[in-house]
């Protein structure tokens, strides 16, 4: 998804142990903060273990009283936190808003669906243990470390933040080296609710911070970055055994089917390809067309493309490219397409400045390029027309990302979704499942693993506890070595009679094949 602490910014190249944070428009610097050591990270967690057990031990009912009152001091104070957002991403203030007001969606779900999700329940017994009372509960891990990333540094998170807290863990939160002030702020705000109890402390730094944060010890990593940086993630919890769940790229797609609404795909393809500069996992990056409104679509698309700029001016749409070392990529990947006779309708490799990308819409694209196989990250787009949607399915599905999709399309459009091989998909919009507070949010491949959102995303933050309880004396005692013979075969009888019939093969009908047979006969389908 990010180059989350593959590499330092240029600008935030300082020596010694402080971290400086840039607007990454100006290059000014924002704020500085320390940066963390092992043992730093190894002491926020001997905290962390001191505050869950009080955490854990307040239960649902007052974990959601706290998780609501620091809702309401982020709402209260969101012009604030906007502009932390503003001034470290470089994004609109509008776009941070936006960011933030769906985090605290988010937060209020989890307050109001934990106790149900994670709540004792019953489960049947079955006949052969119809004795036992069974029931099923879902348990804290305890600490939860969370690594954020820069692009959306409030509301991908607090996706995992807010679901491990009311789950009821405390949490070790270490965001992006390019956005450490809102990291910072997030653990102020909610210090200002429980400010005797650290249930969320943020540890700043580069990569060794995150690295010692996998390794200090705690019970779950979750972590939202590039696949390759995920993958280092693993190792260094793997000398634990510590689980984790990943959030890593995507190369999402949008199908647009002969029958689609097509300004209104068009619109989409751009919002989903240009916003935040490109720099968002669930964006659009590829796109396949129906050759019968391919023309339409891309006339669409490239009027909309051009009425959209990217700055720092109040008419801009978008900001800057918030890791300069992102720039790199996105001019190889431009440059890549259109030397294997690619053509850029909008933009292109002039679209690629200092600090801002301009729209590019490609066209004409091989399969194999960088721009179309590999995460760019940044506000381009390629187009390529299709016979079919079956066709297009099948050049979705062919990459090794899975994270999210869209289809637009009248009349097949939850049918092609459930074709899409991602972990998400929008139906005539784009990026509307991540909105969706009950829905899970991950992908699949090299997109990652685990879900957070929805009830997977509190389960996510907790294990299983399965009890049972004998509620009377069993007319069998089945699991005592003074089981009888005569016992044994009452079970094979029993077995028999409830299961036996289902072992059976069914038989084939017979009317539907004479009735395939006599179309064939007739020259009809086959």
């Amino acid at each position: 998804m990010t180059q989350l602490d593959e590499t330092r910014s240029s600008a935030a190249d300082v020596p010694g142990d402080v971290l400086s944070s840039f607007d990454p428009a100006t290059g000014d610097v924002v704020g500085t903060h320390p940066v963390h050591t092992a043992a730093e990270v190894e002491a926020a967690l001997t905290r962390a273990r001191a505050a869950s057990g009080w955490w854990a031990g307040l239960g649902f009912e007052g974990r959601a009283e706290v998780l609501d009152q620091w809702r309401g001091v982020i709402a209260r104070r969101t012009a604030q936190l906007v502009d932390v957002v503003h001034r470290e991403t470089g994004k609109p203030h509008g776009d941070a808003q936006l960011e933030v007001a769906l985090a605290i969606d988010h937060l209020a779900w989890v307050s109001k669906h934990a106790q149900k999700t994670l709540g004792r329940s019953r489960v049947s017994p079955g006949l052969l243990m119809a004795n036992q009372a069974a029931s099923v509960e879902y348990l804290p891990l305890g600490v939860v470390g969370v690594i954020g990333p820069w692009n959306y540094p409030v509301f991908t998170p607090m996706g995992s933040i807010a679901y491990a807290l009311g789950a009821g863990n405390t949490v070790i939160f270490k965001p992006s080296e390019l956005t450490p002030g809102v990291g910072t702020w997030l653990a102020d705000s909610l210090r200002e609710v429980s400010p005797d109890h650290d249930l969320l402390q943020v540890v700043t730094g580069y990569g060794d911070t995150g690295a010692a944060l996998c390794r200090a010890g705690v019970d779950k990593i979750a972590f939202t970055g590039s696949t390759a940086t995920g993958k280092r993630v693993m190792a260094a919890c793997a000398e634990r055994l510590t689980p984790v769940v990943i959030e890593a790229g995507g190369k999402d797609a949008m199908l647009v089917d002969h029958d689609a609404d097509i300004a209104a795909a068009a619109d989409a393809a751009a919002w989903g390809a240009f916003s935040n500069a490109g720099q968002t996992c669930t964006g659009i990056e590829r796109v396949y067309v129906h050759e019968q409104v391919a023309d339409a679509f891309l006339e669409a698309l490239t009027r909309r493309a051009r009425d959209v700029h990217a700055g720092s001016d109040a008419e801009a749409q978008y900001g800057p490219m918030t890791m300069p070392s992102q720039l790199d990529v996105v001019r190889r990947h431009v440059g890549d397409a259109l030397e294997r006779g690619g053509r850029a309708l909008v933009g292109g490799a002039e679209a690629v400045g200092d600090r801002f990308v301009q729209p590019t819409v490609l066209v004409d694209v091989p399969e194999d390029s960088e721009a179309v196989c590999e995460e760019t990250f940044g506000p381009t787009v390629t187009v390529r027309r299709v016979r079919s949607m079956d066709e297009a399915v099948e050049l979705a599905n062919a990459g090794r990302y899975g994270l999210g999709s869209s289809v637009f399309s009248a009349e097949r459009g939850e049918e092609l979704a459930r074709r899409l091989r991602t972990g998400m998909t929008s139906v005539n919009a784009v990026i509307a499942f991540a909105a969706v507070p009950g829905l899970p949010f991950g992908g699949v491949g090299d997109s990652g693993f685990g879900r957070i959102h929805g009830p997977d995303g509190l389960r996510e933050f907790t294990f299983a506890k399965a009890v049972t309880r004998t509620r009377f004396k069993p007319p069998m005692n089945l699991t005592s070595f003074e089981r009888t013979p005569q016992q044994d075969t009452t079970v094979a009888t029993m077995l028999l009679a409830l299961h036996g019939r289902a072992t059976q093969l069914p038989k084939l009908p017979r009317r539907p094949l004479r009735a395939l047979r006599t179309r064939r006969s007739r020259g009809g389908e086959r």
